[in-house]
């Protein structure tokens, strides 16, 4: 759209090029510092990349299972109004095969509808078919929500490990198995292991989350943790040392994301961590845009509520090393990334006026030319992700390429929504745990409704359709001018925004 009003404002003080020409100035600095930031976690990801291709190359080390090491290991479910999968968490989680004497399950339930029903009877249903040593921890309040609970339970913990499963995850029965003997390393206070997803294939939207979140669980995760920088426990899938745990300073949660809290403090404190992409536990993705976007903000809020808390222990703490501090930086910036991304479609409204009203800037789109490899770097970085070798290259190419284009589109519409959340962060708002809706479905003809995915009209879905028109509006103006340098860009922008808003509201209709 041409914004030429925005440069002849000055002309009430009889200076409209000086006023003009200071404002296209501020906006142009603002613009290439926001590519730069771009760029820059382009360069990272892409640098992740290069260190997962080099891992996949060198010999793999044999595996460390030692099947006769069996310490004792608290496993922990912890739960708030889950009535469509608590079941079937609890009787899954009962099925893992570790010795009956050293295993014990805590149920962490703070429920306050018929939750807490199905989860006591299923608890004392397996504790007298099964003589598993399983208990159901029901609280009357939910202070400190999750992390509160996870804190609440840790004097009742009897292992020397803590395992913890969200309510919609189905670990394999040889999980523990699996992950219990990288602890005989005195050194290591967390094993991690790699989401699956039970029910990826079940729209565009849940390919869409899978397609992302193997990227950070392959190459993310191993490009960080083959370097020896710091990784994240991802809140589940997971096993604590518990002696890491209260070391650690025990779960807080002055953060949304207490995962990301602790594992930070216990890194820096000089605990190690241990990445396991080959053991996989199984999840759940979030099937409706309300869901998704319930959770992306819970994540990007408290990513900035975690950038904010621990940006100063890592630039303060004596004795660690540069690139750790450099690369933790830069991961717990990574949520802010939505915010560039917004005032990155902002400002690039008015980029085509400032072309044609001040020639002498020319040489700024020359140089921010440049950062367009910045799109080219996640490229890579996804590629890798996605890249099944059993397939022929160019089919499956071409079907990434247009799966990261959607994926592109996408992020870019839920820029809004992320972008309140990690705002929201930075200043200090605080809010409720709002957990991610379970559904317990895998197939569309399978979904019969969820009384906790709470669907209404918000003010990121009026901001969202509000963008939707403002870039359509100057995608048909970038046309009928023939002006095509930030056609592509506006014409994702304006599909982005568009799919996001027009998927959430059709959901409002079908309430």
């Amino acid at each position: 759209m041409r914004l030429d009003f925005l440069f002849q404002w000055g002309t009430a003080f009889g200076k409209e090029y000086f006023w003009g020409e200071l404002l296209a100035t501020l906006i142009l600095v603002s613009y290439l510092l926001l590519l730069f930031l771009i760029f820059m976690y382009g360069v990272m990801q892409f640098r992740l990349a290069i260190a997962y291709r080099k891992s996949k190359k060198e010999e793999k080390k044999g595996a460390v299972v030692d099947p006769n090491y069996f310490p004792k290991v608290t496993v922990q479910i912890p739960l708030f109004n889950e009535m469509y999968v608590a079941q079937r968490a609890i009787e899954n989680i009962a099925l893992l095969d570790y010795p009956k004497d050293k295993l014990q399950i805590q149920i962490l339930d703070d429920s306050t509808d018929e939750t807490k029903d199905i989860v006591a009877a299923t608890v004392a249903k397996i504790r007298s078919e099964k003589e598993i040593d399983i208990i159901h921890i029901h609280r009357v309040n939910r202070v400190g929500f999750k992390a509160g609970a996870l804190d609440d339970a840790m004097d009742a913990c009897k292992g020397e490990f803590i395992a913890i499963f969200d309510v919609d995850f189905l670990p394999h029965a040889d999980f523990l198995k699996q992950t219990i003997s990288h602890f005989k390393d005195d050194k290591v206070g967390v094993v991690q292991t790699r989401w699956g997803h039970l029910n990826k294939h079940y729209s565009l939207l849940t390919e869409l989350q899978a397609f992302g979140l193997n990227a950070h669980f392959s190459v993310e995760q191993v490009g960080r943790n083959v370097q020896g920088h710091y990784i994240n426990f991802n809140g589940t899938g997971g096993v604590w040392r518990k002696s890491c745990i209260e070391d650690a300073g025990g779960w807080q949660h002055d953060t949304l994301t207490e995962d990301l809290d602790l594992s930070y403090r216990a890194q820096v404190k000089g605990w190690e961590f241990v990445y396991l992409e080959d053991v996989v536990a199984p999840a759940e993705l979030p099937i409706t845009m309300s869901a998704l976007k319930s959770q992306q903000h819970r994540w990007m809020k408290g990513g900035a509520e975690c950038f904010v808390k621990n940006n100063a222990l890592l630039r303060k703490t004596e004795g660690l090393e540069r690139s750790h501090r450099v690369h933790g930086l830069f991961h717990l910036f990574n949520s802010s990334v939505f915010v560039v991304l917004l005032l990155l479609s902002l400002l690039s409204l008015p980029l085509m006026t400032i072309k044609e009203s001040f020639s002498h800037f020319d040489w700024v789109f020359d140089v921010s030319a440049i950062f367009i490899s910045s799109t080219l770097f996640l490229f890579y970085y996804y590629w890798v992700s996605y890249r099944d070798k059993s397939e022929q290259f160019l089919p499956s190419f071409l079907r990434f390429t247009v799966r990261f284009v959607q994926f592109l589109t996408v992020s870019a519409g839920l820029s809004v929504n992320n972008s309140i959340a990690v705002i929201e962060g930075y200043m200090g708002i605080k809010s409720s745990f709002v957990r991610t809706p379970k559904f317990n479905v895998a197939l569309k003809n399978e979904f019969k409704g969820n009384k906790y995915d709470k669907k209404k009209m918000s003010f990121p879905m009026f901001l969202e359709f509000f963008l939707f028109i403002l870039f359509g509006l100057s995608t048909v103006y970038h046309i009928y001018t023939e002006t095509y340098a930030i056609l592509p860009f506006h014409v994702m922008l304006t599909l982005g925004y568009g799919a996001v808003f027009f998927y959430g509201f059709s959901e409002l209709k079908r309430r």
